[in-house]
């Protein structure tokens, strides 16, 4: 039986990915190609989902407050639970298309750290997601590179949770975004932004896919 990919799009909130995971999924669609769709967190399906719902609306403090690796446990919880169906997936020959994975924690928790404890942390999220919890590893990673400051405007609704509001906690999460394009393999970077502004969704959703069918044939 044939192996799948596992394709993640990543980026800071507001930078669109929802939004081209859904392109990208219709666009495999008419390709006639068989994919699954996951997205992270999965805040109503578990306990672990609906502990980080609690984290992001404040109600356990402010973000100073809450240790990173208390709260990346959660996170890891509820990736280890979908583990079984993203394994059956790529066992099946699907393209899994995962929004968010194991790169946003190191992103967002890592912006919570001071900057000389953010590389202790990330080896240790990687022996916990990787080696303990042995999740599948990336194939491929999008990262869908916008400026903080756009990225939060960009965010819908009036109730933003406690990353949306925090235009510091934005913008360490999207330099660690960066940081880890250059140091992971496999990643990708979209930019999204020209002239101080977005690109058009549709400029943006065929750049990844230029990117996506070169991979696949690879």
């Amino acid at each position: 039986m044939s192996k799948g990919k596992l394709i993640v799009i990543e980026g800071i909130d507001g930078s669109g990915k929802t939004t081209q995971l859904n392109l990208l999924a219709k666009y495999l669609a008419k390709k006639n190609t068989s994919f699954e769709v996951i997205s992270f967190p999965r805040y109503e399906d578990n306990l672990y989902g609906k502990l980080i719902r609690r984290y992001l609306n404040g109600e356990f403090g402010e973000i100073e407050k809450i240790d990173p690796y208390l709260m990346s446990l959660a996170y890891a919880g509820d990736r280890i639970l979908a583990k079984p169906l993203i394994e059956n997936w790529l066992l099946e020959g699907k393209i899994v298309i995962a929004n968010r994975y194991v790169s946003s924690n190191k992103a967002h928790m890592g912006a919570n750290l001071d900057e000389n404890q953010r590389e202790e942390f990330m080896s240790w999220l990687d022996e916990l997601e990787y080696q303990t919890n042995k999740v599948p590893q990336e194939n491929l990673t999008f990262l869908l590179n916008v400026e903080a400051k756009i990225g939060q405007q960009n965010v819908r609704g009036e109730h933003k949770d406690i990353h949306e509001q925090d235009l510091n906690h934005l913008k360490v999460a999207q330099d660690l975004f960066l940081e880890l394009s250059k140091a992971e393999p496999n990643w990708k970077v979209i930019e999204c932004m020209e002239g101080g502004k977005m690109k058009s969704i549709e400029t943006i959703h065929k750049l990844i896919v230029e990117i996506l069918d070169k991979f696949l044939l690879s």
